[in-house]
């Protein structure tokens, strides 16, 4: 039966992506403290039009 299946090709890696931005993120918050942290976040949100 296994001969049979077709390998599926992966479009978009769901898991690898996140593992990326977390692994980012990290790095640029590394040795932070949580001001800065918090500092941090309020300026990278998206900003959302109205």
């Amino acid at each position: 039966m296994k001969n049979n299946e077709v390998a599926k090709v992966k479009e978009f890696d769901t898991v690898k992506f996140f593992r990326a931005v977390k692994e980012k993120i990290a790095n640029e918050t590394k040795g932070m403290t949580f001001a800065e942290f918090k500092q941090h976040i309020s300026n990278r949100k998206l900003k959302v039009a109205r």
